[in-house]
């Protein structure tokens, strides 16, 4: 999957998994790869998740410009 059809199944528009699952995957990768800027992201649309609310534009995007 690729362009703007990763980026909605990232986003959690065009499946059933919410966006903060996507970030804990990500999370992962930016762990390992000491991506400060994307962890802070990751966790904030986690957080966003966890709480019931929509995530920030700027953190999903973010999230989805790491696999870009």
């Amino acid at each position: 999957m690729t362009g703007k059809g990763a980026t909605m199944a990232l986003l959690g528009q065009d499946q059933d998994r919410p966006s903060g699952e996507a970030a804990w995957t990500v999370l992962d990768a930016a762990n390992e790869l000491g991506d400060t800027f994307t962890v802070d992201a990751c966790r904030r649309v986690i957080d966003a998740d966890l709480r019931g609310e929509a995530p920030a534009g700027s953190d999903m995007a973010v999230l989805s410009a790491f696999f870009g």
